[in-house]
C-alpha cells in the first residue's frame, strides 16, 4: 500500500514557465514534512497545485490521495477528500462572517457532491457548530467577538494567519499544507498558531509545512525535512538537514 498523499513525477507550468520539473514526495497521516527552499524554487507553487489552483497546469505527473488522482478534480474536490491548504495571503471577504464562513465551509465539505450516497451525510447542526468553534478559538486565544467579524477583513497577520488554522480545525483535513503560515508573523503570533497545528497534530492528520526559515521549526517540529531547489527535491532527511540549511544556506546543497 502506498502513501496517503504520493507525488509523483510532477511538472507544473504557469504562464508557459515550467516552475516544478519532476517533483516526488511522499506523505502520510501521522508525520509532519517540511519543505524549504529559497524563493522560485516552486515552493508556493506545489502547495497551490496540490489544492488546484486553476493558474497552475500540471503538463506532466500524478498526485494521488485516497486513491484518487487529484490532477482531474476540482479544488472542492479535493477538499472532500481530505486536502487542505492554508494560504499565505489569505483573501478578505467583506461582509461574510467568519462564523457564517466556516459553517458553510464544513456543510460544503460534509454533504457535497458524492457525499450525500456515501452514508446519508447531512449538515452540521447550530448546536454542533457553536461547540466547534468556541473550542477552536480558544485553543487559538481568539476573543469571542472575533466570530463576527468579516473574513480577514482589517485583519492583522496573525488574525489572518489564526482564521487559518481555526479552519483547519474545524474541517478536519487528513493533508494539512502549509503555505509559508510563518511568513509576516512577529514570535507571539508565531508561537499560538504554531501551538494550534500541534494541538490538531496526530494519526489521522498528515503536515506539509513549506517554509524559508528554521523558526518555525522550533514551534512545529518536522520528521522529514526536503529541500526544493529549480523544481525538484534536491535532498531530504531528518530534521538536522534545516539546522543544517540555516547555518550553511542553500548553495552547498548545489555542490
Amino acid at each position: 500500500m502506498g502513501a496517503d498523499l504520493t507525488i509523483k513525477n510532477l511538472h507544473v507550468s504557469i504562464e508557459e514557465k515550467e516552475i516544478l520539473k519532476g517533483l516526488d514526495l511522499e506523505v502520510n497521516r501521522g508525520e509532519v514534512h517540511a519543505i524549504m527552499g529559497p524563493n522560485g524554487s516552486g515552493k508556493s507553487t506545489l502547495a497551490n497545485t496540490l489544492m488546484g489552483h486553476p493558474a497552475y497546469r500540471v503538463t506532466e505527473g500524478e498526485i494521488w490521495l485516497k486513491g484518487k488522482n487529484l490532477v482531474a478534480l476540482a479544488p472542492d474536490e479535493r477538499s472532500r477528500l481530505g486536502m487542505f491548504l492554508a494560504f499565505q495571503y489569505p483573501s478578505a471577504v467583506p461582509g461574510v462572517s467568519v462564523a457564517n464562513f466556516l459553517r458553510t465551509a464544513i456543510n460544503a465539505r460534509r454533504t457535497g457532491p458524492g457525499q450525500a450516497g456515501n452514508g446519508g451525510s447531512v449538515g452540521i447542526s447550530m448546536r454542533e457548530f457553536r461547540v466547534l468553534l468556541k473550542e477552536g478559538m480558544a485553543m487559538l486565544k481568539m476573543d469571542p467577538g472575533f466570530a463576527s467579524r468579516y473574513v480577514n477583513d482589517g485583519f492583522s497577520g496573525g488574525e489572518k494567519k489564526r482564521l487559518e488554522i481555526l479552519q483547519m480545525a474545524l474541517l478536519k483535513p487528513e493533508i494539512a499544507v502549509l503555505d509559508e503560515t510563518d511568513s509576516g508573523l512577529d514570535i507571539d503570533a508565531l508561537r499560538i498558531v504554531s501551538e494550534g497545528v500541534n494541538q490538531l497534530l496526530g494519526p489521522n492528520l498528515g503536515v506539509l509545512v513549506i517554509t524559508h526559515y528554521q523558526r518555525i521549526l522550533n514551534y512545529i517540529k518536522p520528521g522529514f525535512v526536503h529541500i526544493l531547489l529549480d523544481g525538484r527535491i534536491a535532498l531530504s532527511g531528518g530534521p538536522e538537514l534545516a539546522l543544517q540549511l540555516e547555518e550553511k544556506g542553500y548553495d552547498w546543497v548545489k555542490e
